[in-house]
């Protein structure tokens, strides 16, 4: 027989909620979700505030990305909700769960003039995977539920709901959630079987592996593909470390000589997008797998493209019996780039420069890094070269603004790495640029008792600005910070503590006492600011 369940607003959904494995909301106070609180706290449902919406819906995705399960971002009304439409946005790029419960001025009002009152509808529902208004409170329940099996669907997303004054405030019964899973999307057998013989019979064939890996729960099944297949590995995204960087399959800085001589290239679970040069490989085959139909590239041809569960797909690529390729020969060949590559890293890693080179920076992490160490980029520049020098030992353990680009996500991912991993290391890389964003997001930690380390690469300009600009117009403008500005005394002021260090020396053991603060810890690196990391243009 199907639960029934009674309660104002707040407490149907966060029944709902429950059901589906959510275990804590981020919120900044509001009184239009003032019963979705009262529900958390007759329940001892742990609520963490932040001091800018963005900030509630950054945690709730770190939290869809790190768990696999949906997080919770609680809003209030009007401006409550447009603040956190770039951390929805930045979900939606990332295919993470997250569900952000709006509060909404008074339906029986409406058009009257009431508190904050707007139609967010017409906002979200770009950016968001579902999007809907709950007029009856009965409704609470089934709409949650809705919400979440469309957020949970793949291609995974956010979700959004907004709950009139009224209806959160008022009292209803409906049936109970059961949170079921999704069921898994199988994908064509005929396009599985076309793809595995494409990569085992290639001459050159190379894999690249995206968050989706990670989301799909499908990491074994990469790696049983690759060692079947004998493949070599390139990852990003979330996807990174989902071979360890010791495994012989396992490169990363030896991608530009792989897609260049590689004769098919295999991207699972990522975009086509500006960070694989558009899909454009030469005269390589491209295979292209995807967790949804919707997901497959629609401009640039593809070899095959199949579109499902991504540990059955790599499963059957695992299981592929067919005629193979013996790739011993090409992945030699680019363990040699690669080794080559990695001398180079060791002697910038390890560069005594005044001013400090952020490589440096990275040297020494990688000495205090543990291999769960859960490592978070916000920012352009600075955590390029992140990308570039650290190799994550374990997959889910990176976290990066991704493909939106939006800076500002630290301190929110922050809130969410801790609580899901409170013994771990959490290491925040921000450049000068993005520190502007979030930093007042301190005192949520400081307050809340959730200690992280964080590392400012501050050179004093927007380097991912003022060097192209220069180079293209002679001159820049608007690029400019304020030079050696001291973010750790910010910090300090705030509750947590800090220092600003100039000499690479020292680097280490500023590394080591941030680590053993117990508190939030800022290391305000000055860096190099005619030092930028090469690249050529992600604009197009």
């Amino acid at each position: 027989m199907t639960e029934r369940i009674e309660g104002h607003g707040g407490e149907l959904a966060l029944a709902a909620l429950r059901a589906y494995g959510v275990r804590e909301m981020f919120t900044l106070s509001g009184g239009h979700v003032f019963p979705l609180y009262d529900a958390a706290h007759k329940t001892d449902f742990p609520v963490y505030d932040v001091r800018h919406e963005q900030s509630a819906v950054f945690a709730a995705e770190a939290v869809a990305k790190l768990q696999r399960r949906p997080g919770l971002a609680v809003l209030t009304a009007g401006p409550g909700v447009t603040n956190g439409i770039s951390g929805l946005t930045s979900a939606f790029f990332n295919a993470s769960p997250v569900l952000v419960l709006g509060g909404r001025a008074p339906a029986f009002r409406w058009g009257s003039g009431s508190l904050q009152e707007m139609d967010h509808l017409p906002l979200v529902r770009p950016v968001t995977k579902h999007a809907e208004t709950i007029f009856s409170t009965d409704d609470i329940p089934g709409m949650v539920a809705a919400a979440l099996d469309a957020a949970l669907t793949p291609h995974r997303g956010p979700a959004f709901l907004d709950l009139p004054l009224e209806v959160v405030f008022s009292v209803g019964e409906a049936d109970q959630p059961t949170g079921a899973a999704p069921a898994p999307l199988e994908a064509d057998p005929d396009e599985v079987a076309r793809a595995a013989a494409l990569i085992a019979g290639a001459q050159r064939p190379v894999i690249v592996a995206g968050s989706d890996v990670w989301t799909g729960d499908a990491v074994d099944a990469l790696r049983a593909a690759a060692e079947a297949l004998g493949v070599p590995v390139f990852t990003n995204g979330m996807g990174r470390g989902a071979l360890p960087p010791e495994h012989p399959l396992a490169f990363a800085k030896a991608r530009r000589a792989a897609l260049s001589g590689a004769d098919v290239v295999v991207v699972v679970g990522t975009p086509l997008d500006f960070r694989l040069s558009f899909g454009d490989f030469g005269d390589a085959q491209v295979v292209h797998v995807v967790d949804a139909p919707s997901q497959r590239a629609s401009h640039v041809e593809t070899a095959v493209s199949p579109a499902g569960d991504l540990r059955l797909i790599l499963t059957a690529l695992a299981d592929h019996t067919g005629d193979r390729v013996d790739h011993t020969d090409w992945v030699a060949q680019l363990r040699d780039k690669e080794d080559a590559a990695k001398a180079r890293d060791a002697e910038e890693t390890a560069a005594e420069t005044d001013p400090i080179r952020p490589a440096r920076i990275y040297g020494e992490l990688r000495r205090v890094l543990a291999k769960d160490a859960i490592t978070i980029g916000d920012g352009g520049d600075f955590v390029s070269y992140a990308g570039r020098y650290l190799e994550p030992a374990q997959p889910g353990t990176w976290l990066d603004p991704g493909p939106y680009g939006c800076l500002g996500t630290g301190m929110g991912y922050a809130m969410g790495a801790r609580i899901t991993h409170p013994d771990r290391q959490v290491c925040v890389l921000m450049g000068d640029g993005a520190a502007g964003f979030s930093l007042m997001d301190v005192e949520s930690l400081v307050r809340q008792k959730l200690p992280v380390v964080m590392v400012v690469g501050n050179n004093g300009i927007w380097g991912l600005e003022k060097h192209p600009m220069r180079a293209m117009y002679g001159y820049d403008i608007a690029a400019d910070l304020q030079p050696e500005l001291r973010y750790d005394q910010v910090v300090a002021a705030m509750g947590g503590a800090g220092e600003t260090v100039t000499k690479a020396a020292d680097l280490g053991a500023a590394l080591e006492r941030a680590f053993d603060a117990g508190v939030p810890y800022l290391v305000n690196v000055i860096t190099d600011p005619t030092d930028s990391y090469p690249r050529s243009s992600t604009l197009a």
